[in-house]
């Protein structure tokens, strides 16, 4: 690529609209990746958080092993939870050998924004231990919204190598004070037909809130 080109590319990255910038990550991505590598790891150091962002999903574009360093060193240094969920995002584009990393972040990070986009991201990881261990922890956290994730990815567990011990976490979150947690409960459970499964729902039809009962009746149709 010619270079009059690429420092219009940067440009355009660093300051201009969002369809401008998406049009130049468009573009780097089909860049060789020694000539992409360099400039988007300039951009992830710039002041503009939205440009390190722009950055850091360029970089999960290129998964090489340099790219792969360099969102690791970001992970030291980022501060703005906008930017790191995006590093986890570009990360997950590494495989498995991504998921110890991102499994550190999460057990050190407690933004809301950071832990809820590592969860979803380890229900597609294929990792049940990590992410039945990530569940755990994330249970215990004080942002409701981050407890709810938690809860809806045990239904991924529930058809995996560690079913029963999602069903047990399920069986206990069904009888939980807030009735959210009922709620979240009822839907994930919406994953299994075990008679575990059938019982609890049939319980929480009975729930005094009308949003568990709802999501409970639901996830006792037949499914096809």
């Amino acid at each position: 690529m010619h270079s009059d080109r690429l420092f219009q590319l940067e440009s355009m990255l660093r300051s201009g609209a969002i369809n401008q910038r998406k049009a130049a990550l468009d573009e780097l991505a089909q860049t060789p990746a020694h000539i992409a590598i360099p400039l988007l790891q300039r951009l992830a150091s710039d002041e503009d958080f939205l440009c390190r962002r722009f950055a850091v999903m360029g970089l999960g574009n290129h998964p090489t092993p340099a790219s792969l360093q360099i969102l690791k060193d970001l992970l030291e240094k980022e501060a703005d939870n906008n930017v790191l969920s995006e590093i986890a995002n570009s990360l997950f584009e590494f495989g498995d050998e991504s998921v110890p990393v991102l499994q550190k972040l999460f057990e050190r990070n407690h933004h809301w924004l950071t832990r809820q986009t590592i969860i979803s991201i380890l229900m597609e990881a294929h990792q049940d231990d990590v992410l039945l261990a990530v569940i755990r922890e994330a249970l215990q956290d004080e942002t409701q919204t981050v407890k709810e994730t938690a809860i809806l990815a045990l239904g991924t567990l529930l058809k995996g190598k560690l079913h029963q011990e999602a069903l047990n976490i399920l069986s206990e979150l069904s009888q939980a004070q807030d009735w959210r947690d009922r709620w979240r409960t009822a839907t994930a459970l919406n994953l299994s037909s075990s008679p575990q499964a059938k019982e609890i729902l049939a319980k929480l039809q009975q729930d005094e809130n009308h949003y568990v009962v709802a999501a409970a009746l639901e996830a006792s149709l037949p499914h096809e």
